[in-house]
């Protein structure tokens, strides 16, 4: 994960950060790829999981947006 995108959502530094899942898609002029995500805390427990959406337009001026939610 991003180092920025980990600040904007929040997840201290002593979480470790799990990579589950990714899939990739073009639709309506849209590049998205999804990608899952596991934070574990300090202790090596599941405290939370992400889907993070990065979405670029394929298109001049090829705008990036990137959005999150929590499971």
């Amino acid at each position: 994960m991003e180092p920025e995108l980990r600040a904007k959502i929040g997840i201290p530094e002593d979480h470790r950060v799990e990579q589950t899942n990714t899939t990739w898609k073009q639709k309506s002029g849209r590049d998205t790829d999804t990608y899952w995500y596991d934070e574990f805390n300090a202790a090596g427990e599941l405290v939370a999981k992400y889907i993070v959406e990065d979405s670029t337009s394929m298109y001049p001026p090829f705008g990036r947006t990137v959005t999150w939610s929590k499971e």
